[in-house]
């Protein structure tokens, strides 16, 4: 007996193949553009990012704690905090704000992150002034002339995060913030459901913690002083803080732009102009998730400043070392828009590199004709055995395991001393030698 859920006779040839897969496509890019904007808003509601950390600029991270209970690390005299007062009389302009972001104002010596955490450990209460008040939520919205209690200092639960003694390059150091230099390789902090496993290992949190045992805790229990970030394979100057005011001031020269970053790229191809602005915006792309894109209408504002450095005329193609300063710091930024001006960074397999560069060959300028098997030589991290001796004939090919992209400058405003700092990280070794190999030196 035919089951009641097969088409009529003479219909059963009848595909639905089309509409099934029309469907399911339909669905799919629901499901993605849905992704897409909770992961947009995740990005837009954390800190503001150089070029960025993986997926970077955003590895998707939970909290990074620490085993040590920070009483066991106060804060030098100089740099403790205010102390928290214990009730606050809402004014007029505080009304109808919601309890969290009135106490961030209100008290600025700690960040918001602490502020949700007493709120949430209920510690703070609101009332009308007679009677203790009642504990609330931190969306609670706040009326004029209202009592808020605060009952102890917030107190963080304990870092997942261990100190490694990694070694740093540290390019400046003072009793308020630090400026490293991040080698290419290494993450700046772990990410998600990584608690336990070895991406939680070898972070430049790790090393931070290790290193100057006390940070801002302005970023979460995640990122301890991370004011911003760089990709996993950027290297280069990173700025971190070491107390939540030093880290609030820092994110305001940020976002306000007022931080000069400049970096230097290797690109493939010959630029047409010595320097061009490209402003164009940046989102997620949609289907390679690890990806970022110029080319969807809701991007997020970026700008950068590119500059001809030097042209290269070299074995294996024409390439173009440039500088480039961003005012911006989307994820990805330098990356995307240097492919979006069809030259991709050295080494950027993501958007768009060779893996392997080989050498032109009359035979592969001149024909169509498959080009020989090419013999890659990898450039190692360390530069012993990589120089080429002068006259040497240059090698097949070529291929450097990284982005030829170093953050090269940082300028700004220190935020508590007022002095200007102009903090330079040189070009690692591997770059320099890469470079001089592209050449045939």
């Amino acid at each position: 007996m035919p089951s009641k859920h097969m088409l009529p006779k003479g219909k059963r040839r009848q595909s639905v193949r089309a509409e099934y897969r029309a469907a399911r496509t339909a669905g799919q890019e629901r499901a993605e553009q849905l992704e897409a904007e909770q992961l947009e808003e995740a990005t837009q509601t954390a800190l503001p990012h150089d070029d960025s950390n993986d997926v970077a600029g955003l590895d998707t991270d939970p909290d990074l704690h620490s085993d040590t209970d920070p009483d066991d690390n106060p804060l030098p005299a100089s740099l403790s905090p205010a102390p928290i007062p214990s009730s606050l009389t809402v004014d007029a302009t505080g009304s109808g704000k919601r309890l969290d972001a009135y106490l961030a104002h209100a008290i600025p010596e700690i960040s918001r992150a602490r502020v949700q955490l007493l709120i949430s450990a209920g510690q703070v209460r609101v009332g009308d002034g007679h009677g203790a008040g009642i504990t609330v939520r931190p969306s609670h919205k706040l009326r004029a002339g209202q009592v808020i209690s605060i009952e102890g200092e917030p107190r963080p639960a304990p870092l997942h995060a261990t100190p490694e003694d990694i070694p740093l390059d540290i390019l400046h150091e003072d009793e308020f913030l630090a400026v490293i230099n991040k080698p290419a390789g290494m993450m700046v902090h772990a990410g998600a459901g990584t608690s336990d496993d070895s991406r939680n290992r070898g972070t430049l949190v790790n090393a931070l913690l290790h290193h100057m045992q006390q940070l801002s805790s302005t970023s979460g229990e995640l990122r301890p002083g991370i004011v911003h970030r760089l990709d996993k394979e950027t290297s280069g100057a990173i700025v971190v803080a070491k107390d939540d005011l030093t880290h609030r001031k820092l994110s305001e020269l940020f976002s306000t732009r007022r931080v000069k970053k400049t970096y230097l790229a290797l690109v493939h191809g010959a630029l047409a102009q010595e320097a061009v602005t490209v402003t164009l915006p940046i989102a997620r792309d949609l289907v390679r998730r690890t990806r970022m894109t110029t080319r969807r209408p809701d991007g997020r504002t970026a700008i950068s400043h590119v500059r001809v450095l030097e042209r290269l005329a070299t074995p294996y193609g024409p390439f173009t070392l440039v500088e480039v300063r961003i005012e911006t710091g989307r994820t990805h930024q330098i990356r995307v828009h240097m492919q979006s001006l069809g030259h991709a960074v050295v080494g950027d397999t993501l958007y768009g590199a060779p893996r392997t560069i080989p050498a032109i060959t009359p035979a592969s300028s001149s024909t169509k004709r498959k080009r020989p098997k090419a013999r890659p030589i990898r450039m190692p991290s360390a530069p012993e055995g990589t120089e080429m001796q002068s006259g040497q004939e240059a090698p097949s090919s070529m291929q450097l395991p990284r982005n030829f992209l170093h953050a090269a400058h940082l300028e700004f405003t220190h935020p508590r001393t007022g002095k200007l700092l102009s903090i330079s990280a040189p070009l690692p070794q591997q770059l320099q030698t890469f470079l001089e190999q592209l050449k045939g030196k």
